[in-house]
């Protein structure tokens, strides 16, 4: 058997167990497995894994992004340079670290992109968030964070600092926080949701449930709404590639 996984401390939200399983059907690999690991940490992160024979790759999520990188031998230019890891390729026992949630956010969210498009917040500040950053700088959209757990700095906005005078600034609003992610449908980023217009284009990360409560009220006042299902899948084709080519 072929091994291949998803590291996380909670996975019943994802849906990446089922998408492998269905292109191994259709690509007719028999022989081939996709396995949620679940860890409450990473400490018995190396002996968990052991267990797999034939492991050839390994998808990363929440909240184990950047937190993996010390116990990977090896990262490509891109991780390296934003700080976090979702993919990782095993060659003879040695761990190559990848990101590729920055393609597969660049690719799904760039048919969306405007000319009123040219800054942006982002919620959270994760591994996730580390790759958005990544993915919009490099098309030239500034970017600032909102975060109530991290230290103020220039381009840092506290949730409660997020006002009118903010909504109108950034007009491409984008949720790397779990929040609300089934099974806690029920939450959702602590904004002033009656500010989102028609001008705002709203991304939730998120892909289960497929509307999020921040997506379900920035819609609610006209904004343009994208869920995080393509991401996911794009990602998903990018960490298959590298398994298989790279």
């Amino acid at each position: 058997m072929i091994n291949f996984g998803l590291i996380g401390k909670s996975l019943n939200h994802s849906f990446s167990k089922t998408y492998f399983e269905k292109k191994f059907e259709n690509l007719d690999l028999k022989n081939y497995n996709y396995h949620l690991i679940e860890m409450n940490s990473l400490d018995d992160f190396k002996n968990k894994i052991s267990l797999f024979e034939n492991l050839k790759g390994l998808n990363v999520t929440i909240p184990y992004k950047e937190a993996i990188i010390p116990f990977l031998d090896e990262l490509n230019e891109t991780a390296k340079e934003i700080g976090a890891v979702n993919c990782i390729k095993i060659i003879d026992n040695r761990l190559i670290g990848y990101n590729t949630d920055v393609y597969g956010f660049a690719q799904s969210i760039k048919p969306f992109l405007d000319t009123n498009h040219q800054r942006a917040l982002i919620l959270g500040n994760g591994g996730a968030a580390k790759a958005v950053e990544y993915a919009l700088k490099k098309i030239g959209i500034e970017v600032y964070f909102v975060s109530s757990k991290i230290k103020k700095t220039k381009n840092t906005f506290f949730y409660n600092e997020i006002n009118e005078l903010v909504f109108n600034a950034f007009n491409l609003i984008i949720n790397t926080s779990p929040l609300g992610m089934h099974p806690k449908e029920n939450e959702s980023p602590n904004l002033p949701y009656h500010l989102f217009t028609p001008n705002h284009l709203a991304f939730d990360l998120i892909y289960n449930p497929e509307q999020t409560l921040f997506l379900e009220q920035a819609k609610k006042h006209g904004a343009l709404t994208i869920n995080g299902l393509s991401m996911l899948q794009l990602q998903a084709e990018k960490s298959w590639d590298i398994w298989n080519n790279i």
